[in-house]
């Protein structure tokens, strides 16, 4: 049975679908993008020369219609502002957060909503939060309907927890994450500490 998900998704610009990296796309609709590379289904290359996937990086942003999104602080506390009420409506539990500047990973326990249809709440969320707080990173590219362009990436990356131990193991990871970026360890009012699953093996989804 699946008890939760780690979820990762990124903003706008963060993993393009021909990063030499790998991706979850198969179709580049930017023209412009094209030509730095196909895009790239398969993720087992590892062994990128460090130099070169950010030379690749910032040669193929340059191509973009928009600026890639790398959150401020405060464009961060809005995004976690968005998240807290839409977990508090919905009785969505959310058992780990870390936000940074250009992605983000939480571990959320499993729903009523479908996990696909949860995150593009989520999504929502967060980006009314932030044209509320005047913080939408593409304030100044709005269409002449008023309308914002995406700042997320239209995908997400979704691990499947099916047990105890896998669910402990994605929120050490999440926790740590932005640790191994130099960061603080974050703590937000949202997410709901897992104390484990019922030792019947029931859990109660909302």
């Amino acid at each position: 049975m699946i008890h939760g998900y780690h979820v990762i998704w990124g903003t706008y610009g963060f993993w393009l679908p021909n990063d030499p990296r790998g991706s979850w796309s198969d179709f580049i609709y930017n023209w412009e993008l094209l030509r730095f590379g196909d895009a790239k289904k398969h993720t087992e290359n590892n062994k990128l020369d460090v130099e070169k996937l950010n030379l690749w990086k910032f040669l193929a942003r340059t191509s973009l219609k928009y600026p890639a999104v790398s959150f401020t602080g405060r464009q961060a506390l809005e995004v976690v502002r968005g998240f807290s009420q839409f977990v508090h409506c919905n009785r969505l539990t959310m058992w780990a957060l870390a936000i940074l500047p250009e992605h983000l990973h939480m571990v959320l326990g499993r729903h009523r909503y479908k996990i696909e249809y949860a995150c593009n709440l989520l999504k929502g969320a967060a980006t009314r939060q932030l044209v509320q707080a005047g913080l939408h990173p593409f304030s100044e590219y709005r269409d002449e309907n008023g309308r914002l362009p995406c700042m997320w990436n239209s995908k997400q990356w979704i691990k499947y927890l099916d047990s105890e131990e896998a669910v402990y193991n994605a929120i050490r990871y999440v926790e740590e994450n932005p640790v191994k970026e130099g960061k603080k360890k974050q703590t937000w009012s949202c997410v709901t500490p897992f104390e484990g699953l019922s030792k019947g093996g029931w859990y109660t989804y909302y």
